[in-house]
């Protein structure tokens, strides 16, 4: 009897310590899986967080948003050329070594641009930020191009990480944000500069009397753009870390090989399969229901798929190109901490939505409809707010504050929530599903970048106001 109780002892030890050890391998490779997609934008969010300080400094100055906008979308030629390849070369392609040199990458073209952004270079008798214009690029081409390599990546992993890497995403976007709050970016305060002499001198508004000109001054920021910069790439060498340990550490490979739905064999056989279109099936047992379409799985028909990609490329072109085109010129009117308080809080919003849909992860192509014509409405009224700037409605009210924040909250709340839904639906159809959707994702920023740089950039149709001395009606 004491034999049997000691074997029982034995057993129940050697079922509970891999259950163990099991979760804390998964966490593991969450917070890897998240690390590594936070490195996926983060070069270029924190460029766009820091352009207050950078502006003054360069000669470009206000137009170098305008730059940026172009140069991001000349930087597709990275993603073009990695579903070019998977289109007509399905399987030469290994994402991990482009994945490898576009990250460390990415880490000596920050640091580098910690130095170098002030430099000027004189081309045709003007005073060009070249440096600045050339690691922008170097860097947009990092990020593009992680749209089409980090994704097919996840694949290798089990499809609950799929959503954790969603999560990094969006925190590529607030983790900068929130720095530059504490740096103090963008603060204005209003100042009177009084006239006299040759030049103006600024002086407290409250304590200036009638004379003078009332103007809006940015506060000095705390740190440097040199050290944000620094910072940046740190950031980079923290996805350049995860992605190592994600390739090589014991306990993820282990993880990777308890998850894996593409042995090679069989991606060599359905190569062989599909010559006509670069899709990998995952290894699935023979199910009774017909395929619907020749794309991945088949679970979906032709006409499903449509819809799939165009609601993907509609949502990317608003939410990463054409609303944030116009998001100064929406919340500045009704002032500097209206404009803070709602970047902020949809960068909170986006990592919110994956946290959402990790746990509620519903699919249904109806619902996908109904969220994104809800946040579509949102992005309407916003757009609607910038049209009428410098005067939209409730600018005096503080229930216009409320609004335009509660607005792109939710704007990017539901939006992002149908993004990730949609990266989770492909991943069940395959790796190259995942390089499509990446592709998209970039084909609708790129069709909204291009779309609005004409009308803001151009054409002017949106007018900005100043937070001090535009007078609007009650």
């Amino acid at each position: 009897m004491d034999h049997f109780h000691h074997r029982c002892t034995q057993c129940t030890t050697t079922t509970t310590n891999p259950t163990t050890s099991t979760s804390t391998m998964s966490l593991l490779t969450h917070v890897l899986a998240c690390l590594f997609g936070m490195g996926s934008w983060v070069a270029i969010n924190g460029m766009w967080v820091e352009l207050p300080l950078m502006v003054p400094e360069i000669p470009e100055g206000w137009y170098l948003p305008s730059y940026l906008t172009v140069i991001v979308q000349m930087a597709n030629v990275g993603p073009l050329f990695v579903t070019l390849m998977h289109r007509f070369r399905p399987g030469a392609l290994d994402e991990r070594p482009v994945v490898y040199c576009i990250v460390s990458l990415g880490a000596v073209a920050t640091f580098l641009l910690a130095f170098f952004w002030k430099r000027s270079v004189v081309l045709g008798g003007a005073q060009h930020s070249v440096p600045l214009l050339v690691l922008s690029f170097l860097l947009s081409v990092v990020d593009c191009t992680s749209s089409v390599t980090f994704l097919p990546f996840m694949m290798r992993l089990g499809p609950q990480f799929l959503t954790t890497y969603f999560v990094g995403e969006g925190l590529s976007g607030l983790v900068p944000a929130l720095v530059a709050l504490v740096q103090g970016v963008g603060l204005v305060h209003s100042g009177i500069i009084a006239a006299g002499g040759g030049g103006g001198t600024l002086v407290n508004s409250t304590m200036a009397g009638g004379g003078g000109e009332l103007e809006a001054v940015y506060q000095p920021a705390n740190f440097s753009a040199q050290v944000f910069f620094i910072f940046l790439s740190a950031m980079m060498v923290v996805c350049l870390g995860a992605f190592v340990l994600l390739n090589h550490h014991p306990a993820v490979v282990r993880e990777r090989k308890g998850h894996r739905y593409l042995g090679e064999e069989e991606e060599e056989e359905e190569k062989r399969a599909e010559q006509g279109l670069p899709m990998l099936r995952p290894l699935e047992p023979p199910a009774a229901r017909e395929r619907r379409s020749a794309f991945g799985m088949g679970t979906y028909s032709r006409g499903e798929l449509a819809f799939i990609f165009l609601v993907l490329a509609w949502v990317n072109a608003l939410t990463n190109a054409v609303l944030p085109a116009v998001q100064s010129y929406s919340c500045l009117p009704y002032g500097n901490q209206a404009y803070h308080l709602a970047a902020t809080m949809a960068a909170v919003a986006n990592p919110v939505a994956c946290f959402i849909a990790m746990f509620t992860p519903i699919r249904s192509l109806l619902f996908m409809l109904f969220l994104t014509a809800v946040g579509s409405a949102f992005g309407g009224y916003i757009m609607a707010v910038a049209a009428f700037s410098p005067c939209p409605p409730l600018v005096h009210s503080p229930s216009g504050v409320a609004v335009i924040v509660i607005s792109w909250i939710l704007f990017v709340l539901t939006l992002s929530y149908v993004k990730v839904i949609i990266g989770v639906i492909l991943r069940d159809e395959g790796h190259s599903a995942l390089v499509w959707c990446g592709a998209v994702v970039q084909l609708g920023s790129m069709i909204g970048a291009v779309s609005m740089f004409p009308l803001v950039s151009v054409y002017g149709l949106f007018k900005s106001g100043d937070p001090c001395n535009t007078k609007c009606p009650s």
